[in-house]
């Protein structure tokens, strides 16, 4: 079975050393609640869960995996039932919820880390809280009072639970051409009649009522993405009590046969008149959906982070055991037993690249994490305004760029072990095939690239890519760090400033500037992201003694020499622009005739 320990020291450097996250909750009013102590207490707790818990089913869900029974039934791995009463009566499911409606109000700050080590221990299970997580934030923000005292407590609680019901069988990133429908009742209700797919939790034992978040449209309602309305349906109807009702007419018509994340059910949804009740107003169900898609974006980061952490521990311990081969330094002893495989450059070489992608992805996601924070509970409107404009600029990329690197790392990992990582004993490949789906979900990393390049960036001509740049240029200069992070960071953010006058010049003379550029132009945003991270937690760890605080320089070393050039390889496949793949006849991609 794969080991995994809680990395509590780095989560503690990240909060007190690099973000300053104590101060930064007593100086704001709506988080002065939030104490170090209390949340040293939480991240322990966790560490035990995910560990004592979570883990030792990982394998076990993985092997068994959710069953479809029929009939509208769906069973959970063994274990799996058991494990979330448990989780759920800890209060982990309502961590971050509103304290009006029973939740504890924690930042994000610390929910990411709690989430972190979720997925890291248990990626499939850890979809069934998440995604009632994003359906209460959704709730919180578009549901009438009404609904929010119906839903939210017991969604907090971990009774109920939470989906996101958007892709249909022909509609998948263009919702505008969706075709479920909403029809209206005199009560007020609404029948629901669409079927709906790769719905992650549409049905499962673990929870009494499972709430579903479905995107439909109204009788005579707008072509396109103008005329969704969102709607509340419960599996099971609510009474004025609060009690359950009669079963609502929905019901799970399959299950999907996944590569990974086995044990978590991604179901085929079908509404069969189901009642339903419109939240916010008619032909707005798009932009308060995002509420949840965006959160659900960003915890895809943490997912890729998981897989990545996991990967890189047990390669690291596989290292340290594995006798294969000698070292340089005993070439001239062949008497000598077989050194550890750790002695081998090439072996480190593949460790250090995922030690650094999660230590730069745990920095990033708590840099957005704050920013998340700074946006929400920030008394001063400027502030919070300019949180959002940094939030919608890095959430594409904390979904994309993460787990991009996070398969890689996860690759990268699985290859130390050689013939061992690919035989299931080992776990290696299935964390590998459970990483591999978030780079899918949420919107694939292309459309998170499109939404960076094209909205983000072309539609404010640079607007928040140049705030963000003057961040990390006024950082930077002002370091005490005597480091060659420093110089290697301001050449990136050069680089990435260059590259957007360039992709914004050309986008008026080529059509499919955006479309052909994007991903590429994505990681190399990226890798400035990561520079400015490693300057973060270099200038942290200045002047502090012990090795945890040095090796922080040398990773950074390691990242300047090994990992950071990549990001003008990518610079100058955005130059070459998208004629190279637009330069093809369709009849090109024909398939050979047989």
């Amino acid at each position: 079975m794969a080991v995994y320990n809680a990395p509590l020291n780095d989560m503690r450097f990240m909060l007190k050393d690099v973000f300053k996250a104590p101060e930064f909750w007593q100086n704001n009013e709506n988080l002065a609640h939030v104490d170090m102590e209390t949340v040293d207490m939480i991240l322990e707790e966790m560490a035990k869960l995910s560990k004592n818990i979570l883990l030792p089913i990982n394998r076990s869900g993985d092997e068994e995996g959710a069953t479809f029974e029929g009939n509208g039934v769906v069973t959970t791995p063994t274990g799996f039932k058991e494990a979330y009463k448990q989780y759920a009566d800890s209060g982990w499911v309502g961590l971050s919820g509103n304290a009006e409606y029973g939740g504890q109000g924690f930042p994000k700050m610390v929910t990411m880390l709690t989430e972190e080590m979720v997925f890291t221990a248990n990626q499939s299970f850890a979809l069934y809280p998440n995604l009632t997580v994003g359906a209460t934030l959704c709730l919180n923000a578009a549901a009438s009072e009404e609904q929010k005292q119906t839903y939210l407590e017991k969604m907090y609680s971990g009774e109920w639970s939470g989906t996101m019901c958007l892709t249909e069988p022909h509609a998948g990133t263009d919702l505008g051409i969706i075709k479920t429908k909403a029809v209206p009742n005199d009560d007020g209700s609404y029948d629901i009649s669409g079927t709906k797919i790769f719905i992650t939790g549409g049905e499962h034992d673990l929870t009494d009522n499972i709430i579903h978040l479905v995107l439909a449209k109204t009788p005579n309602a707008p072509e396109g993405s103008k005329g969704i309305s969102l709607f509340v349906v419960p599996k099971f109807l609510v009474n004025e009590d609060g009690s359950l009702g009669a079963r609502n007419t929905l019901a799970v018509g399959s299950i999907e046969h996944k590569m990974g994340i086995k044990a978590s059910a991604t179901c085929v949804m079908n509404f069969d008149n189901a009642k339903g009740w419109m939240v916010g107003e008619e032909n707005t169900g798009l932009s308060s959906m995002f509420i949840m898609m965006n959160y659900e974006r960003v915890t895809m980061g943490l997912q890729g982070l998981g897989g990545s952490e996991l990967a890189y521990q047990n390669a690291a311990l596989y290292a340290n055991d594995r006798g294969q081969g000698r070292s340089d330094t005993q070439l001239q002893s062949p008497e000598k037993p077989a050194d550890a495989i750790i002695h081998h450059a090439d072996v480190r070489r593949m460790l250090l690249n995922a030690k650094a992608n999660t230590e730069a992805s745990r920095c990033f996601a708590m840099y957005v994490a704050k920013s998340l924070d700074e946006e929400k509970f920030s008394t001063d409107p400027e502030a919070a305004q300019a949180a959002a404009a940094r939030v919608a600029l890095l959430t594409p990329v904390a979904k994309a760029f993460l787990t991009d690197k996070a398969l890689e790392a996860t690759v990268d990992c699985q290859q130390v072990f050689g013939g061992h990582g690919y035989i299931r004993e080992w776990g290696m490949e299935q964390i590998v095939r459970d990483t591999r789906i978030a780079q899918i979900y949420e919107g694939t990393n292309g459309i998170q690239a499109l939404d960076l390049l094209g909205r983000k960036v072309a539609k404010n001509n640079g607007k928040y890519v140049m705030h963000f740049l003057g961040e990390i240029r006024d950082f930077v200069n002002n370091m005490q760090a005597d480091h060659g992070i420093k110089q290697a960071t301001l050449e990136a953010a050069d680089t990435i400033e260059a590259l957007t006058k360039t992709v914004l010049s050309n986008i008026s003379e080529r059509k499919n500037e955006i479309n052909g550029c994007a991903v590429d132009y994505m990681h190399a945003f990226g890798y400035l992201a990561y520079s400015y991270m490693f300057a973060l937690m270099v200038e942290a760890a200045n002047g502090k003694e012990g090795d945890f605080y040095t090796n922080k320089a040398k990773l950074a070393d390691y990242f300047v020499g090994r990992i950071l050039p990549r990001i003008d390889a990518h610079a100058k496949m955005v130059q070459a622009g998208s004629d190279p793949m637009m330069n093809f006849d369709l009849d090109y991609f024909d398939v050979p005739a047989s």
